[in-house]
């Protein structure tokens, strides 16, 4: 039996991080509230694991409303204090306030966000053949930051940009011989 080869990010033990890896990362997602909770969530991340927000998605979900960036965009102080006593999520209290405040700033976005976002793809990006081949931060996610805080977002610095376009299909970062490259 030949075994499947992977991005070596995705790791080989853990079931959730090799499932995110093979079914959703790199996927095109769009929609103004599924590309709204990546940018929550990939904000959380700054300087975890990934996996550790994996580990807590639906928490997550669940504490935010589905990422519904209306009712999100709604929260109170009262609001805030809840997700600073929920153990089941990241309790950082300048990611909470940026979740709010992102979600406004959402609101206000004439074609919504997952157009603003989707404007900066870039579906030729090279090909990497190993991890030393995938950038950091490139000159489109320099420009999807600096658009995004145009528009007033926070905790969306390049690479958290570069992380969310990875994400979310704007670039394919599997590497060349990835199982999950031409999935």
């Amino acid at each position: 039996m030949t075994e499947l080869i992977r991005c070596t990010w995705a790791g080989m033990t853990d079931p959730m991080y090799i499932a995110y890896h093979d079914e959703e990362w790199g996927r095109p997602l769009k929609g103004d509230d599924a590309v709204f909770e990546r940018v929550a969530l990939e904000a959380f991340q700054s300087g975890l694991s990934w996996l550790t927000i994996l580990r807590k998605r639906e928490n997550f979900r669940a504490a935010f409303d589905g990422f519904s960036i209306p009712k999100v965009a709604a929260y109170t102080e009262q609001d805030v204090e809840r997700l600073l006593g929920d153990a089941g999520i990241v309790r950082n209290r300048a990611k909470i306030d940026a979740v709010i405040n992102n979600a406004k700033a959402a609101l206000d976005l004439p074609g919504g966000l997952s157009d603003l976002v989707w404007e900066h793809a870039d579906p030729g990006a090279p090909v990497p053949r190993t991890m030393a081949d995938v950038p950091a931060i490139t000159p489109g996610s320099k420009a999807l930051a600096k658009e995004l805080k145009r528009q007033g977002f926070k905790f969306v610095g390049p690479t958290t940009a570069y992380a969310l376009m990875q994400a979310i299909g704007l670039v394919n970062d599997h590497l060349e011989e990835c199982v999950a490259r031409t999935r």
